[in-house]
């Protein structure tokens, strides 16, 4: 059977290995963060992860590297919300004045399934929210199941289920920063998407849409400063290609419309890009775009899937 799934435990971290060895494609995920560590064609790795979930932990808050953006996405204003006529504030990771990233970055997820059959590798991780952050008092169920597939294909499904007595505000998302084997300048990049949330300076949405021009068609990211979240477009077209022109090698994003958002964002040293996909806009839990009021006891997902191919 060409497909098969491994888990490994060293202390306290488990690492998770999924394989098709017919087609050399892989992925590692980290209990740690339930995050993505790895996603191969041929050896080549798509993902700009850790070396180890001991410096995944050590880490994590430095780029926040595929980490898992829940319940809220990107930033917070001023760390604040309301919901069911009370205030609260999240006190756990701030930038400047706005807490970013949610609260399960860090958390440690536990493998409650996996195994391998002639269609797919699979495993399934868990963590369940407890109220320890104060300024979330809801608790809930976050499920996470990755699925390798043939043809390069990855797919990730998270499965959030209320489990408070009051309807809980919530978003979701994912945060992996991509790299083909070169600089981000020189890669070919197209999304499905020609609007973008207008920012204020603290990159905050002003509550306006606004056109974007750029990288309808395949173009070369060269100089381009992206720190910018897109609309995507109502089309089975994938959110986002790169292009890696020398090698051949190319990521495709295909999400569902469970994640109508995609954020971009190009690090200083320009050597990977996060491709974040987001099911609402950053400070929803203020600004409401996008954002879910989970009734108590319902479960509601996002899907999202990668493809590698050389072409």
């Amino acid at each position: 059977m060409a497909f098969s799934a491994e888990v490994n435990k060293n202390g306290n971290s488990t690492v998770v290995l999924l394989s098709n060895d017919a087609e050399k494609t892989s992925a590692e995920i980290y209990a740690f963060g339930a995050l993505l560590n790895n996603f191969s064609l041929n050896g080549l790795n798509v993902i700009d992860g850790f070396s180890s979930p001991e410096n995944a932990k050590e880490d994590i808050t430095n780029g926040f590297k595929s980490a898992r953006l829940s319940p809220f996405v990107c930033r917070l204003a001023d760390s604040k919300y309301s919901v069911n006529n009370e205030q609260y504030t999240i006190n756990k990771f701030s930038l400047g004045n706005e807490a970013i990233h949610g609260l399960l970055y860090d958390a440690v997820f536990t493998v409650t399934d996996y195994g391998a059959d002639e269609n797919a590798a699979i495993v399934t991780l868990q963590y369940d929210y407890k109220q320890t952050n104060e300024g979330y008092p809801f608790k809930y169920s976050c499920i996470i199941i990755y699925r390798l597939e043939s043809k390069g294909k990855l797919s990730v499904e998270t499965i959030i289920q209320n489990n408070t007595a009051d309807a809980m505000p919530l978003c979701d998302g994912w945060h992996p920063y991509f790299t083909l084997g070169c600089k981000t300048d020189e890669l070919l990049m197209k999304i499905n998407s020609n609007r973008m949330v207008e920012f204020n300076n603290n990159l905050l949405p002003t509550g306006k849409i606004i056109a974007y021009d750029k990288f309808q068609q395949p173009e070369l990211i060269a100089g381009t400063a992206l720190d910018n979240c897109f609309l995507l477009n109502e089309n089975d077209l994938p959110a986002c290609t790169l292009h890696n022109n020398t090698s051949g090698l190319q990521l495709t994003i295909l999400p569902e419309k469970s994640y109508p958002y995609l954020q971009l964002y190009i690090p200083p040293h320009r050597t990977s890009i996060a491709i974040e996909n987001l099911s609402a806009a950053p400070d929803a839990f203020n600004n409401k775009m996008g954002l879910i009021m989970l009734r108590p006891g319902q479960s509601t997902s996002f899907k999202t899937s990668f493809k590698i191919i050389i072409e």
